[in-house]
Formats: structure tokens, C-alpha cells, sequence
């Protein structure tokens, strides 16, 4: 897996997972903002994502990427914090919770909880497989993320996105990241439910949900259950911030997770 790493190895550490589809450029200026605050940061390529290689066999089921993150905890020293969003969430609660010992010292989840919004689902689903032939150039996949989000203004560089992107002998450009990503990952919904539930009621590190306040996916109902399992986790709500709530708005973002992490 491929990672990028800042500050001082010997000071407190944490995991930054990105979400599915993102890379580990997705979150902004909070690596640098918990380097700045005296944190050791590992920004990680999941399976299958940006330079982090692709499955000979296309497998990219949630076993081996709980395996492939217990792997890299078990090479940081002491107990690091786990900040994860979207599918790097869910990766992060099925480690912790199904991990017999301990192997996080806090966890944070980004916009995902055990229960999420079907219809919300789809539509990221449908966003990110929505284009097979790639974009003819980076500014027409700006247009589709531009589409996509409406929400958020459009950056005046294309240049971050580009960092998402693959461009291929053919000459067109793609996602970086593998697109057989979802053939196994949410093949059965309910029984993945009942898996995350269990392994949130394991959890026993101070854990905090971090929402965007206009998210398609995480709904209050979806919040209040996620609180019935892990009673003593904090709960923030970003305002204008949507499912990607480090891209929409980062500061306070980045705020949130840093008072979590330091006093907590």
C-alpha cells in the first residue's frame, strides 16, 4: 500500500483512510494541519486506490482490506488514532471491533455509520461507476464532479483532480482506482449491516461521528442509531458540508477532528 507520512514518528500517530474512489490527496489540508499540531500522519492508498496496487484477482472484499489495515497498524508504534471516511469508516469500525486485541487508541468516523440512506448509496454508487470510457480531459471530469456536487464551488485549478486521475494509453482519462472495486464489496447489504452493528458495540476507544449537515447518506435516524450502539461516542455536525465533508469544508473539518483527537 502506498502512504504518505509526516511529522515525528515518535509522536502520537494517525490513520487518515480516504473514501471510496478518493485517493489519499482527499483530505485537504488536514494531514498538514495535524502535522502542524505535533501528530505523526499516515495518509494511506487503500487497496485498489491512487498508487496503491490493484488485486491481480479483483478482490476487494472487506476481509482483505480489514487485513490490509491491521497490517499497517501493526507497524506503527503504540496505538495510532483512525480517522476514516466513508468506505475507510466502515474499514476502520470492522478493525477496531473485530480486532480481539487493542489496536486504536480513538476513532473517527466521516460521514458513515452502520446504517446509511439506500437512495444516497446509489447515487454515489452511480456517480462512480457512472463513466467506463474515462473523460476525453481533466476539464470535462471537473464538468461531472462540478454536476455531481453542485453544492460545492468549483475550483479555479484542475490540478487536485488531476491527482484522481489515471491517463491511459488510449489517451482518455480515468478514476484512480480500480473499477471492479464494487463487484464484491456490498454484495450483501443486510448482512454487512448486521457485521458493522456487531463491531460497533465491540468498540471501546473514545470515538467521535463527524456529519456533514446536508449529507446524502448519514441521516439523523441513521445518527441516533449509531449512538444507540456506541452511547459514549461524540457527535458533530459540519454546516454546508455534504458526504464529503473534508473536500466541502475542511477547516471546520479539520477543527473538529483536532479538538476530538487532543482531548479526548
Amino acid at each position: 500500500m502506498t502512504a504518505d507520512v509526516g511529522g515525528d514518528p515518535g509522536a502520537r500517530a494517525v490513520v487518515l483512510l480516504h473514501g471510496g474512489g478518493q485517493t489519499r490527496h482527499a483530505w485537504g489540508s488536514t494531514a498538514r494541519a495535524l502535522v502542524a499540531a505535533g501528530f505523526y500522519v499516515v495518509s494511506l492508498d487503500l487497496r485498489g486506490h491512487g498508487d496503491s496496487d490493484w488485486d491481480a484477482q479483483g478482490d476487494y472484499s472487506l476481509d482483505l482490506q480489514v487485513e490490509d489495515l491491521r497490517s499497517v497498524l501493526r507497524q506503527i508504534p503504540g496505538k495510532p488514532a483512525i480517522v476514516g471516511a466513508s468506505l475507510g469508516g466502515f474499514l476502520a469500525l470492522l478493525t477496531i471491533g473485530e480486532t480481539p486485541e487493542p489496536i486504536a487508541r480513538q476513532l473517527v468516523l466521516v460521514d458513515v455509520t452502520p446504517m446509511v440512506d439506500p437512495a444516497g448509496e446509489q447515487r454515489i454508487f452511480a456517480f462512480m461507476q457512472g463513466y467506463p470510457h474515462g473523460f476525453a480531459s481533466v476539464d470535462e471530469a471537473a464538468d461531472a464532479v462540478a454536476a455531481y456536487l453542485p453544492h460545492r464551488p468549483r475550483p479555479a485549478s484542475t490540478a487536485g483532480l488531476q491527482r484522481n486521475l489515471r491517463l491511459r494509453e488510449d489517451g482518455r482519462y480515468y478514476w484512480h482506482w480500480d473499477p471492479r472495486l464494487f463487484d464484491k464489496l456490498h454484495a450483501s447489504p443486510q448482512l454487512q449491516l448486521q457485521r458493522y452493528e456487531t463491531a460497533a458495540r465491540n468498540v471501546r476507544v473514545p470515538t467521535l461521528l463527524v456529519r456533514g449537515q446536508r449529507s446524502e447518506l448519514v441521516t439523523p435516524e441513521n445518527v441516533r442509531h449509531f449512538l444507540g450502539l456506541i452511547p459514549s461516542a461524540k457527535y458533530v455536525d459540519v454546516a454546508g458540508a455534504g458526504h464529503m465533508v473534508a473536500g466541502d469544508r475542511n477547516d471546520a473539518f479539520s477543527a473538529a477532528v483536532l479538538s476530538f483527537l487532543e482531548h479526548s
